[in-house]
């Protein structure tokens, strides 16, 4: 989904000039787009998910980031860095060049708080002297976790020259629908939800196959966390009922691909338009886009925070969660989603919270004191 590119476009119908910086993969894609971008210069960053200790790898890939990116941040000049909350060597580069930045969190804050259980778990906050029990106990086991990052930055932050304590962003953008976010009452002053982000990679059109039947469509994830053979098994899944399928994807289309069904690469905006449903993984990108049409969802979570997003999305009651999937699950899930009007009507709540959100542009020039 490409947060940044969609944040670029944003700040430029507001008249400002953003310049993206990026890997190779989403330069062309943004200059055709009209955005000035250009690839991080001398940085080659590894595969890092067999890394044994990953909390390492990162921190130390960082470094190399913010490093690389000095030279760039100096030549440009820049009034505000906007760093997405991965990049951790983009916030660090800010600093070295005594630049203001903004944090971009593509997706709900994920920051601890003292109230909820730990993000990832996918649990609804304690209630009762034993929830909050659970809730405490988790939370210290993760904060062991949080603390070692914490030793890991400033290690390399002092290796490139910045003090060991970090001094955070001056705002955090958390580009997600409110519906999605858990209330707490310790939220952050300086972060503001601004909505999903969200551009249109395809610049292609994929039909659905001909008739009235229901739209089934099917959304594999592109995380190498994410479950694999989601698209067959579902495929599989819908063999035996009056529906029809569109697997959007990049990926070859499965073998014995069945002629209600069809796949490939297309506008996902165009197939929600006209999708009774969407099976996917539980990427965020996804599931807001989902959300944003008014699209139910049966979410087929994999690892990282597909998890969390998914459970968020069954208690808002948009959707319903296969874990572990089977075709079985698929099938009875599929068809509760289109049977029952309630699912399409939560996902239809969930949309109309938009109105809920601020202006990621306005934020960004509140902060700086350019506010029009």
């Amino acid at each position: 989904m490409v947060p940044a590119i969609a944040l670029c476009l944003r700040f430029a119908e507001a008249g400002d000039t953003p310049v993206l910086l990026t890997g190779d993969r989403w330069v062309a894609a943004a200059r055709s787009e009209g955005i000035t971008a250009s690839r991080v210069a001398g940085l080659s960053l590894a595969d890092l998910k067999d890394a044994p200790d990953l909390g390492l790898a990162l921190h130390d890939q960082a470094a190399d980031l913010a490093l690389a990116l000095v030279p760039q941040l100096t030549a440009l000049k820049p009034d505000l860095v906007v760093c997405d909350v991965l990049a951790l060597g983009a916030s660090m580069a800010a600093e070295l060049v005594d630049v203001p930045w903004v944090q971009l969190s593509p997706h709900p804050l994920y920051e601890p708080s003292k109230w909820l259980p730990p993000m990832g778990s996918g649990l609804e906050p304690g209630t009762g002297v034993r929830g909050r029990l659970r809730d405490a106990v988790l939370r210290a086991l993760t904060a062991r976790s949080l603390r070692q990052g914490a030793r890991q930055r400033a290690v390399v932050r002092q290796r490139i020259g910045l003090t060991g304590a970090e001094p955070g962003p001056a705002a955090r953008l958390i580009a997600t629908l409110p519906a999605l976010e858990v209330p707490r009452p310790d939220w952050p002053r300086d972060a503001h939800v601004v909505g999903p982000l969200l551009w249109e990679a395809s610049r292609e059109t994929l039909s659905p196959p001909p008739g009235d039947a229901p739209l089934v469509m099917i959304a594999p994830s592109t995380a190498w966390t994410g479950a694999e053979g989601m698209a067959e098994m579902t495929l599989e899944a819908l063999r035996d009922k009056d529906v029809r399928a569109v697997v959007s994807t990049f990926a070859p289309a499965p073998e014995g691909l069945p002629e209600w069904a069809r796949s490939g690469p297309g506008k996902q905006d165009e197939l929600l338009r006209q999708a009774g449903v969407l099976v996917c993984g539980g990427g965020h990108g996804m599931l807001v886009k989902a959300l944003r049409a008014a699209v139910p969802v049966v979410v087929v979570p994999g690892g990282g925070d597909q998890w969390e997003m998914a459970s968020r999305v069954a208690r808002q009651g948009s959707g319903l969660v296969v874990r572990p999937s089977t075709v079985e699950g698929l099938r009875d899930a599929v068809t509760r989603v289109l049977d029952d009007p309630g699912f399409a009507e939560a996902a239809a709540r969930a949309a109309a919270t938009i109105a809920d959100v601020r202006c990621p542009v306005e934020v960004c020039r509140t902060m700086l004191g350019l506010a029009r």
